[in-house]
């Protein structure tokens, strides 16, 4: 009975799959027994909108070590690195000419690589506001291991822009989901296989960088961060966690802003695989839809199933929608919300069928 294995996968999800639900861990503010000196890194394609505040932000750290930011300017039309303006700990660059073979912001990321010296690196995005103990959390998490796992990358999923409509309804879950795939305990288990970063936020060792071959490693990944991270951990242990220290100033006021950004690289995510997209659309109808069609037209068994597997969906998501500040009546909508990221999946798969590829900052990626 279908509705039956819904309500298996709903338990196993729940009480087995590294509890994905708790929306945890965040590092605290804290101070770093040691001080090594920081390279940031922000690599920034049209991002005139947003770049003043987030270099501001940076330069702002009250973190004790040496530090400086290198914005890497890559090829912008907008003017964004004069709006980024001047200091003395900031180095503003223009990128060489990108490679066919490479992706845009891993191409700018290699070339601030190669402009810094320091032995750690912090990879920011061009969105990203940081509070002023930012930086030394997360250098006292990486010199400072927790249970005596000795990090070489630190990440975090800082928090996202959630005040149009399309916000409150689609970037709770996006992270909700994320954590689905990416169990954070299990990514931060050296012994667990699972690996992923959020892009926003990474600081990482210069020799685990080194240790994998540099950027260049992953130079054609459009999912970059979950790219790194399985190399980086390959060798030696990762942290992913939530941050309450940093959060993401880029809007999306629609909710084709969310599908464009989700379709852009979803069929990447599956590894552009028609029987892995099939499989992952059935599963998702499974764990998200069946339970919501039992609930409506279920009787019986089917419909005492069915109204199990939601409730499980529904009290799952509580954290992630108590992290955002949302109403917990959202929870009732999360079928919707799936068929909503199915339908950007599939949109992804055909867009790439059809030949058009990934685009992004006026860039188009190719299709294989």
């Amino acid at each position: 009975m279908i509705a039956f294995l819904a309500l298996c996968v709903w338990v196993y999800l729940v009480f087995g799959h590294g509890r994905f639900w708790e929306s945890l861990p965040e590092l605290p503010p804290a101070l770093p027994a040691e001080l090594p000196a920081v390279d940031i890194i922000v690599p920034a394609r049209d991002e005139a909108e947003t770049i003043a505040p987030v270099i501001a932000s940076l330069l702002a750290q009250d973190y004790a070590g040496e530090f400086r930011v290198i914005l890497v300017d890559d090829h912008s039309t907008d003017g964004t690195a004069a709006k980024a303006g001047t200091a003395a700990k900031l180095t503003v660059m223009t990128a060489a000419e990108k490679p066919r073979e490479w992706s845009g912001k891993l191409w700018a990321l290699s070339q601030g690589v190669e402009r810094s010296t320091a032995p750690v690196l912090l990879f920011a995005d061009a969105d990203i506001v940081h509070d002023p103990r930012h930086l030394s959390s997360l250098v006292a998490r990486l010199v400072s291991p927790l249970e005596g796992a000795r990090v070489d990358m630190v990440s975090e999923m800082v928090r996202l822009n959630c005040e149009s409509l399309a916000e409150r309804a689609l970037v709770p879950a996006f992270v909700y989901f994320f954590q689905m795939l990416y169990p954070f305990v299990k990514v931060n288990d050296p012994l667990s296989a699972t690996a992923a970063a959020a892009g926003g936020t990474v600081l990482i060792r210069r020799e685990a960088l080194a240790r994998i071959g540099g950027i260049n490693a992953i130079k054609s990944a459009l999912i970059d961060d979950v790219a790194l991270a399985k190399a980086v951990k390959q060798a030696g242990p990762i942290y992913l966690g939530h941050s309450g220290l940093a959060a993401s100033i880029r809007p999306y006021p629609k909710f084709n802003d969310i599908f464009k950004m989700v379709s852009r690289t979803a069929f990447t995510q599956l590894r552009y695989s028609a029987w892995v997209l099939a499989g992952t659309l059935l599963g998702l109808a499974l764990v998200w839809l069946v339970p919501a069609f039992e609930v409506l037209f279920g009787h019986g068994g089917r419909f005492i199933c069915g109204l199990v597997a939601y409730g499980l969906a529904g009290v799952s998501y509580m954290p992630t929608l108590s992290r955002y500040g949302q109403n917990r009546l959202w929870a009732l909508t999360l079928p919707l919300i799936a068929l909503f990221y199915m339908v950007a999946t599939l949109s992804s798969a055909l867009d790439y069928w059809r030949g058009i590829g990934a685009r992004w900052k006026n860039r188009d990626y190719g299709t294989s």
